[in-house]
């Protein structure tokens, strides 16, 4: 193998850093906070399919469940449309007493990342506004 003449690999070099110095990191994904959110709800024993418009701070019920929505967020008009939702849901199904059957994020683009496993009931958020 031939190695490159020192004015060559002097060059190469300078041209490396000078690209490495100019390389800027990427930019971090933004999220706006929301004040409504819009969530799909299924019941799966009857096939009843309902979008509910929750307001952060507020309960909303659907069958034996009341869902809280803490925080929805969405992306800003110039990206990417994406929600992500902490909601907290509990289920009256069992009782006086029933405890907190979810607690924790939905997101719309990737549902699979954090889900809601529920017998009766499947629920999504498919939007921030």
């Amino acid at each position: 193998m031939r190695a490159l003449p020192a004015p060559a690999l002097a060059a190469s070099t300078f041209t490396a850093w000078a690209l490495l110095a100019l390389a800027q990191p990427a930019a971090a994904q933004e999220w706006v906070p929301r004040r409504v959110g819009e969530i799909q709800a299924l019941d799966k024993v009857n096939a009843r399919v309902a979008t509910l418009r929750a307001t952060v701070g507020e309960a909303t019920r659907f069958g034996t469940l009341t869902i809280t929505l803490r925080a929805c967020h969405a992306r800003p008009p110039d990206e990417v449309p994406d929600a992500a939702a902490w909601l907290e849901v509990t289920d009256d199904r069992g009782g006086a007493g029933s405890g907190t059957v979810f607690r924790g994020w939905l997101f719309a683009d990737a549902p699979a990342v954090n889900m809601f496993e529920h017998p009766v009931y499947d629920l999504r958020i498919m939007s921030c506004r």
